[in-house]
């Protein structure tokens, strides 16, 4: 007599709790109705999906992505190591992520490090863990206590001045006025 193999023929199989492509919300809630009943509390809560056509790159930690050219990608995710050019609507660096290249971005929230030539169209963010050294374009920066920013810094605002205002001199250039 041979014995069978408890992998193959198993009755006890459990049903696919997620939802299949073109399945209904209703029918997915029915399909996963018995066996959620049976493991309702080691359920773990679904991520939040992600909007519908909006694109997302994360580059996981210990992977290292070189000499690439990221486009049309809504968000790229760095918690490893990338080194490429990209235009992007939003870069989110983590404290173990590192960029290195050239990018041009919406929004920047950098944790980690950032190396080479940065355009952001509207907030550049530099948490306390963020170094961001190179060129640097910003339509609005916010640094945290503990972030550093160095190189050839420039406000986006400040090149889009009229041809006829004079550009004022920067505060630390003008003399300092006593406070009466």
């Amino acid at each position: 007599m041979a014995l069978q193999s408890p992998f193959f023929n198993n009755n006890n199989k459990r049903e696919d709790t997620y939802p299949r492509p073109g399945m209904t919300p209703n029918a997915a809630a029915a399909t996963a109705a018995a066996p959620a009943a049976a493991t309702q509390n080691t359920q773990v809560p679904a991520a939040a999906p992600a909007k519908e056509g909006e694109s997302k790159l994360t580059v996981g930690p210990n992977i290292k992505l070189k000499g690439v050219e990221i486009t049309d990608c809504d968000t790229l995710v760095v918690e490893g190591s990338v080194e490429a050019t990209m235009d992007s609507r939003v870069i989110q660096i983590s404290e173990r992520g590192s960029f290195k290249g050239s990018a041009e971005i919406d929004v920047a929230e950098i944790r980690g490090l950032f190396d080479g030539n940065l355009t952001v169209r509207q907030k550049l963010v530099i948490f306390a863990t963020g170094k961001v050294t190179g060129k640097v374009r910003y339509g609005k920066v916010v640094i945290e206590e503990g972030g550093q920013l160095s190189g050839e810094v420039e406000s986006a605002a400040a090149g889009a001045r009229p041809a006829d205002k004079p550009a004022e001199k920067p505060a630390a250039a003008r003399p300092l006025q006593p406070v009466q």
